[in-house]
């Protein structure tokens, strides 16, 4: 027991890559108040480092869940372009119709992306939560995707200086062991443009932080500032080859975290 619970609250700081692939899905607010269609800027992108961007194609699906039903987002799709500090790359721009209270888990499938430099594919399962009326109704509830990280804690009022726990999920099933690479969102998209607010915080040095899965697929991650953190578990997913080479197929969950005031 002793063994799990240090497994299980332990973020661990070791050297990752330098720059991690983070695809976003951002919305200026997870808590919304009036109710209306949510702009979602989906970017592949180095969050933290605010650095370069990967091109991304059109989503093999972008939908949400609420009150445990989905609804299909693909046709509020619209290509667009994001521009970081050396490069500008392929994005979309897409809606979320919130009406009811409740939670809404928006969910985006991307085609497998190719990173040349390690000559493999990366397909991150991504998913981000957006509530209205601070009524809770799907946080806690896996969506039945390949492979996702169910939160146990709200994943849109998380508070600063608390922790966040996360089980990672391999066709419902916990995976041991996983990689879960952690990193801030520095700079902001900027919904109204093209490119990104100013970056609010430094590069970490090391790279990203990185937590390991405990046997029963938990970790837990100490917040410490307010704001959106992303978490990838690399390599969760049961697909392990695309087009003849390897895939990545990782789950990725976005929380934010706000400060007591």
């Amino acid at each position: 027991m002793k063994k799990l619970l240090l497994a299980a609250t332990a973020a661990l700081s070791i050297p990752a890559m330098a720059q991690a692939h983070f695809l976003l899905e951002y919305t200026e607010n997870t808590m919304i108040e009036r109710p209306g269609d949510v702009p979602v800027k989906l970017i592949f992108w180095h969050p933290h480092e605010a650095g370069h961007v990967m091109t991304l194609e059109k989503p093999e699906e972008f939908f949400v869940i609420h009150n445990g039903e989905k609804t299909d987002l693909m046709d509020t799709l619209e290509e667009t372009t994001f521009d970081g500090p050396d490069n500008s790359a392929k994005a979309f721009l897409g809606s979320v119709p919130v009406k009811r209270s409740g939670d809404y888990v928006v969910v985006t499938v991307p085609a497998p992306y190719y990173e040349e430099s390690e000559d493999i594919f990366i397909q991150q399962i991504t998913k981000t939560y957006l509530n209205r009326n601070a009524l809770p109704t799907d946080w806690d509830q896996p969506q039945g995707l390949a492979t996702e990280i169910l939160p146990l804690n709200k994943p849109y009022n998380i508070v600063a200086g608390s922790t966040f726990t996360g089980r990672v999920l391999s066709e419902g099933k916990p995976v041991a062991g996983a990689e879960i690479e952690i990193e801030y969102m520095a700079a902001e998209p900027d919904l109204a443009g093209t490119g990104a607010k100013a970056a609010t915080v430094g590069a970490l040095p090391g790279g990203a932080i990185v937590a390991i899965s405990d046997d029963n697929g938990y970790f837990s991650f100490g917040v410490p500032k307010a704001g959106y953190w992303g978490f990838a578990a690399l390599g969760s997913g049961p697909a392990t080859e695309h087009e003849g080479k390897e895939l990545s197929q990782d789950a990725v969950i976005w929380i934010r975290a706000w400060d007591l005031e």
